[in-house]
């Protein structure tokens, strides 16, 4: 009887531990194939071997039943994964992006590649790995690992047609240059796209030596991780505030151990354009390569990221074009990277259609479809197109800029705050001065100055800003025409030159030139007196004589400054007026020059901060000007 109920436990323990083990066995099974008879594509993750040994990942995407087909591929340090997600959706238009929509529908095999160090590839990773020589003694560069990736698309995808187009957005534009140096026979079309290609005269991370010291956020997302999702932990919303109160672009960056990131340290170490940048100069390795390749290079007027290069990376290749029928130029109203996207408007401007989407399947595709397939396009694809973002209407040319139809015009800076073609008379005071405090920097846009990458940043428009906030400033001069009462087209590159003088032995110019519209628009009301930047930049007034070799202002002596300025094509139309805008900081986009000379400016210390008198002079012999690439040769601008 004792027995029965110590039996009975048994029994249950055993029973326990019999659903116990049942529970603990995996209910994923070993091998698991989902059902991908009704895919239009398949979608391959593979790692191609390099001539070093290195396998880098990529994704292939390829259209079910692809016979004779092109590849198209990107290279990447933003993830090979992003751009080809793992929908659930058995049509490829919603694994790829927006803009791979016409490619898709062509036909056309997709590819994406990590570079080497990032995500998913082997090896190490260099920030805009140099080619191979003085700044690059490995064996590989990114020129090499293009020519291996293609030469094995080629033996190892089936279906395609033995032709291969290169195509990317900013650093993957400049990834896509670097194609083009030693280009794989099969490479037959470039597309490169908002290029990064001179990173001190005028791209990401300085401009004519003004160092952009927001580049911080993206060096750190970088360098931190390879799988890039690290975000500075700012611990402010106002990066002006933010910036402000670190001091130098070295403390801001010491405040999170970023100084420590060896691309900071490049960046920062070399303040200078020395043979550090001179050496990565894209447009001048393309100027010694022999052209190859038909190249389509994209150039957006208001890319807040890489506005120099586009442009300098054509003149370099069409400079090889002999017979003009090669390289191709578009220059469009977008933003950084935007004719992948939506494109119908920017900011508060409206261009009345997808100017994004027309570029993609009007100019885009026929050019892959001439090169990749052989097709003749409906239309001839001009050597240049760029947008007339006063006009918003599209224009052929057989040269940029406008088919050299274009006349330098000197628009001199008045005493009386005029803008006009003379210069100015003698005048009692034959100079405008403002005093340019470090601790109260003229902000770059209206505060909060949100992270570039925040969630509801909205860096991406500004260039488009109203300027209206700032012209308001004790330190901001303005100078400004009467309305116009003839349309005046502007094409091709704005410069100015001011003659100025400063209390202290260093300092910054800023000029802007603006757009000032009626102060009624009917067809669209937030325009209403809006003040649009058409061009504008930043020069280091240390780099006035050399680049390489910074010198000190003498205080109270005049000089020439002159400010390059980004390429506009631009119309102001009846009824506007042209602006001019100077001052010496545009923070925290740029950091503050302390207006004391001292070795680098990043690593300044709050000692060297002063306040200084600055003076834009504008006498006779002294007048001070900017320089309009006008289409025509008619004198546009009256005169009072």
């Amino acid at each position: 009887m004792k027995s029965g109920p110590r039996l009975l436990r048994l029994l249950v323990v055993a029973a326990a531990l019999v659903t116990s083990s049942a529970l603990a066995q995996t209910e994923i099974p070993k091998v698991f194939s989902p059902v991908t008879a009704e895919f239009d594509h398949e979608r391959r993750e593979v790692m191609i071997p390099m001539r070093d040994g290195v396998k880098l990942r990529a994704v292939v995407v390829i259209p079910a039943g692809a016979t004779q087909a092109p590849i198209i591929l990107s290279r990447t340090p933003y993830g090979s994964k992003k751009p080809t997600t793992q929908s659930s959706s058995p049509h490829a238009a919603m694994v790829l992006p927006l803009a791979d929509e016409q490619l898709l529908e062509a036909g056309y095999i997709r590819v994406y590649q990590d570079v080497r160090g990032r995500f998913d590839s082997e090896g190490d990773y260099v920030m805009t790995l140099p080619l191979r020589g003085e700044l690059n003694r490995r064996k590989v560069d990114h020129a090499t690992d293009t020519y291996d990736t293609i030469e094995w698309l080629l033996k190892n995808v089936e279906g395609n047609n033995g032709r291969v187009g290169l195509a990317g957005v900013s650093y993957g534009g400049w990834l896509t240059l670097m194609g083009l140096v030693d280009p794989h026979p099969a490479l037959k079309a470039a597309v490169p796209m908002y290029p990064m290609v001179d990173g001190w005269i005028g791209d990401d991370f300085y401009h004519n030596g003004a160092f952009r010291q927001t580049m911080l956020e993206w060096i750190y997302g970088m360098g931190a991780h390879k799988s890039g999702d690290h975000e500075v932990p700012y611990g402010y919303r106002d990066l002006y505030e933010a910036f402000l109160s670190a001091g130098s672009a070295e403390a801001m960056a010491r405040r999170y151990k970023a100084d420590q990131l060896p691309t900071w340290r490049k960046v920062v170490d070399n303040p200078a354009y020395n043979a550090f940048w001179r050496g990565q100069a894209v447009q001048d390795i393309l100027a010694t390569r022999p052209l190859r390749v038909p190249v389509l290079v994209v150039h957006g007027l208001f890319d807040q990221e890489d506005n120099f290069g586009g442009i300098a990376a054509y003149r370099s290749l069409e400079a090889k074009d002999t017979d003009n029928t090669r390289v191709h130029l578009v220059v469009g109203p977008w933003n950084h990277g935007q004719s992948q996207r939506e494109g119908s408007e920017l900011g508060a401007l409206k261009w009345n259609a997808d100017t994004s989407l027309w570029f993609r399947e009007n100019v885009l595709l026929p050019f892959w479809n001439l090169h990749l397939k052989g097709e003749t396009p409906a239309s001839p694809i001009p050597p240049v197109l760029a947008f007339d973002t006063g006009h918003r209407k599209w224009h052929s040319f057989q040269s940029w800029p406008a088919d050299g139809a274009v006349s330098t015009t000197r628009l001199h800076l008045q005493p009386d705050g005029g803008l006009r073609v003379a210069e100015p008379d003698a005048a009692a005071r034959p100079y405008a001065e403002y005093v340019s405090d470090p601790a109260k920097p003229v902000p770059y846009r209206v505060r909060p100055v949100v992270p570039m990458y925040h969630a509801d940043s909205t860096w991406g428009r500004w260039l488009v800003d109203d300027q209206r906030p700032f012209a308001d400033r004790t330190d901001v001069l303005v100078f400004v025409t009467e309305p116009l009462t003839e349309a005046l087209s502007i094409s091709g590159e704005v410069a100015a030159t001011l003659f100025a003088s400063t209390t202290g032995t260093d300092a910054d110019w800023v000029v802007k030139l603006i757009d000032v519209f009626p102060p009624e628009v009917r067809s669209n009301p937030e325009l209403g007196g809006y003040q649009l930047m058409v061009s504008a930049d930043i020069l280091r007034g240390r780099y006035r004589e050399s680049l390489e070799h910074p010198k000190p202002s003498e205080p109270g002596v005049v000089a020439p400054y002159r400010v390059r300025m980004p390429e506009a094509n631009h119309t102001f139309l009846p009824g506007h007026r042209i602006m001019v805008q100077v001052q010496s900081s545009w923070f925290p986009l740029y950091d503050r020059n302390p207006q004391t000379f001292v070795e680098n400016i990043a690593k300044a210390e709050p000692v060297n901060y002063r306040s200084a008198t600055h003076r834009i002079w504008l006498a006779p012999g002294q007048a001070s000007y900017v320089e309009l690439p006008v289409v025509g040769t008619r004198n546009l601008i009256r005169t009072r």
